[in-house]
Order: C-alpha cells, then structure tokens, then sequence
C-alpha cells in the first residue's frame, strides 16, 4: 500500500497509526465493529492506485452470492452430504438401466451391454415393435 506524503508524515506519529479504522486489529476491530458498519473514509488512495482491506477481504455479508455458495460447498459435511446424493442418483440410474435391459432381447439373454448399447438397442426394438403395430 504506497502512501501519500500527508500520510507518510502521519505514520510517523504513533498515535495516528491506529487512527484509521481498517488498519485496526484484534481486540480494537471488535470494540469498533466490522468495516463494513463504518461509513467509507475519503483518503488519497481513493484514486484506485490503492486497494483497501475491505476491498480484498470483504466482510461476510458483502460476499455474492456465487461466492456464499462456493464457500458453502467447500465444507466437509457438504461434500459428504453431496457424495451420498450422487451415489443414490448412480444407483437408480443404473437400476433403470437393468430393468430396460430385461425388457430388450438378445442373444444370448445374459449378454452384458453397455448402457449406451442398451439405449441403441432399446429404440431399434421400439421402432420394430411400431413396424409390427401398423402393418
């Protein structure tokens, strides 16, 4: 963070190093409250050459929503939980494979087929049973 001259001359007094709100921390931060419940402080950085620490760590109730939800994703309980949903999504997935399979004939009977065999199979048979219906 570069400095201006007023504030260069400032930082040599150590009285006003802790005069500016957001360079507070620890105890001194809880007593004044989050950055964000603090109105903004107008200062030479305003000009864009300088970020402010609110700027690069936002407070939690800044955050967007796309980054709420990222963060909430990345716990462990969330990924277990997300873990146990797509097993059961997979296991009902492939259960409705091997019932349509059961359903389509092949020789031999027990032959093992891919699910997208078993997809192609299953409208080759449709079409035929659509032939067999009209004529």
């Amino acid at each position: 963070m570069m400095l201006s001259p007023d504030q260069a001359a400032d930082s040599d007094h150590p009285s006003s190093a802790h005069s500016d709100p957001e360079s507070l921390g620890g105890a001194d931060a809880k007593v004044l409250g989050s950055v964000s419940d603090l109105e903004p402080v107008e200062d030479a950085e305003a000009d864009g050459k300088g970020g402010s620490r609110a700027a690069l760590y936002p407070h939690p109730q800044q955050l967007s929503r796309e980054e709420k939800r990222r963060r909430r994703r990345a716990t462990a309980k969330y990924r277990s939980a997300h873990a146990t949903r797509e097993r059961i999504r997979v296991e009902a997935f492939n259960l409705a494979f091997a019932e349509l399979r059961k359903l389509l004939p092949t020789l031999p009977p027990d032959k093992k087929l891919s699910k997208i065999e078993i997809l192609r199979l299953a409208i080759c048979y449709i079409s035929y049973l659509n032939h067999v219906l009209d004529v």
